[in-house]
């Protein structure tokens, strides 16, 4: 498989694709919220072994942080197509929020200062 960049929208619309055709219907929205729960879970069970304390179990070895990170991404794409989220016209409202309110809290903050 070559890689490719995608933007959030082609994002949701391959998962859209893939939904009704292959996956037939999408799960409701409240079965959704829990499996988005569930993919972060394991994305922190790995990252609690694999920067953290932790060991990591015999059963937790072969886990890979990107497929986890996939899969909570994969289920995000899926809420916001489901509730009709743009997640491009989120995210960058999102990103101008962020730029505005925090434009020199970060800068300021000493526990950042290196």
């Amino acid at each position: 498989m070559t890689e490719q960049n995608i933007t959030l929208a082609q994002a949701q619309e391959q998962v859209h694709e893939w939904i009704t055709t292959t996956g037939v219907r999408y799960f409701n929205e409240l079965t959704n919220m829990a499996i988005l729960t569930e993919e972060v879970g394991e994305v922190a069970r790995i990252m609690a072994r694999k920067y953290g304390e932790q060991s990591f179990k015999k059963s937790d070895e072969d886990k890979d942080l990107g497929d986890e990170m996939a899969d909570v991404l994969w289920v995000l794409i899926c809420l916001a197509n489901q509730t009709g989220v743009n997640l491009t016209e989120a995210f960058q409202k999102n990103l101008e929020k962020k730029t505005k309110r925090d434009a020199t809290r970060h800068k300021n903050n000493e526990k950042l200062k290196s």
